[in-house]
Formats: structure tokens, C-alpha cells, sequence
């Protein structure tokens, strides 16, 4: 057999349909027929192209969803459970301990990405540290910030799971 005719051979081989799924690592499969990557057409190929980005956008949506829990639980350090805070948690409002750096658009995404909820008002106290004495030692306590957050009718936080 010549040179020639093994090439030509070869060349036969590789122009058949592959009907191995084993060997396509990346061919496409329709029912029975299956094509590998250069018989696809170019609709076939944009599809494919859409259903990649579709999904790659599901992923980093995920990701951002994880990472908006990640920085809410730096803003929001904990409810704040007193008869006071019981009475108002009657009136959809309900208070938390925040970071003393936040601001009211920054707990309202907290809470949005922690408890679900929607927001209609964000009111802010600080309080200030006060002075205490433990025997002989003086100190002073540290400074807080709190955070009323009122809700809309019908939605509500269950503040009391952990306590």
C-alpha cells in the first residue's frame, strides 16, 4: 500500500458520524443521532451559546446572594428581645443591634438578604457607653447603635427561634 492511499484512508475514517458516546467529550446529542462539535450549525452553536450564559448567570446570581448574607451578618449583629421591643414587634416593628458604621440603606439590604422581608422604614439610635466601675477598676461600656426597622402589614421576623 502506498503512502497515498493510507492517508486517503485515514481521511475516509475521520469524515464518518461518531456513534460512540464515550469518545465525545464534546459532541452534541439529539435523540439517537449524534453530532460532534463541527457538524453543529450555527443556530445549534448560538443556542448552546444562550443556554451557557443562562447558566453562568444563575451561578454568579448565587454567588452574589451568598456574599449579600456574608456582609448583612457584618451590619447586623443581633435583635434586641425587651418588652419594649415586644410591644412594637406588634406594630411590624422590630429592633436589631447594628454596626456602629451602617447606615439605613445598608440595613435595609441586611435584613432584606437575611430574613426575606421587605422594608418600608429604617429608624437609627446611637447610644452612647456609659461609665461603670467593677470594684477598685473604672471603665466604660461600649457605644451601640440600634436600629428600628419597620415592616409592611402582613410580613413579620421571627426574632424569638434562638432565644
Amino acid at each position: 500500500m502506498s503512502f497515498l492511499n493510507k492517508i486517503i484512508k485515514k481521511s475516509d475514517k475521520s469524515d464518518k458520524r461518531v456513534t460512540d458516546r464515550q469518545n465525545l467529550p464534546k459532541a452534541k446529542v439529539e435523540g439517537n443521532a449524534v453530532k460532534s462539535k463541527d457538524e453543529m450549525t450555527i443556530a445549534e452553536l448560538k443556542v448552546r451559546q444562550d443556554e451557557v450564559k443562562s447558566e453562568q448567570k444563575k451561578v454568579v446570581k448565587k454567588a452574589e446572594k451568598k456574599e449579600d448574607t456574608k456582609n448583612a451578618y457584618k451590619v447586623l449583629f443581633r435583635p434586641i428581645v425587651t418588652e419594649k421591643g415586644t410591644y412594637l414587634a406588634s406594630h411590624n416593628k422590630y429592633i436589631f443591634e447594628v454596626a456602629t458604621k451602617t447606615n439605613k440603606i445598608e440595613i435595609k439590604k441586611a435584613i432584606k438578604a437575611v430574613y426575606g422581608v421587605d422594608v418600608v422604614n429604617v429608624n437609627i439610635l446611637n447610644v452612647s457607653g456609659k461609665n461603670v466601675r467593677y470594684g477598685k477598676t473604672k471603665g466604660r461600656t461600649k457605644d451601640r447603635k440600634k436600629a428600628i426597622v419597620t415592616l409592611p402589614k402582613g410580613q413579620s421576623i421571627e426574632v424569638y427561634e434562638g432565644v
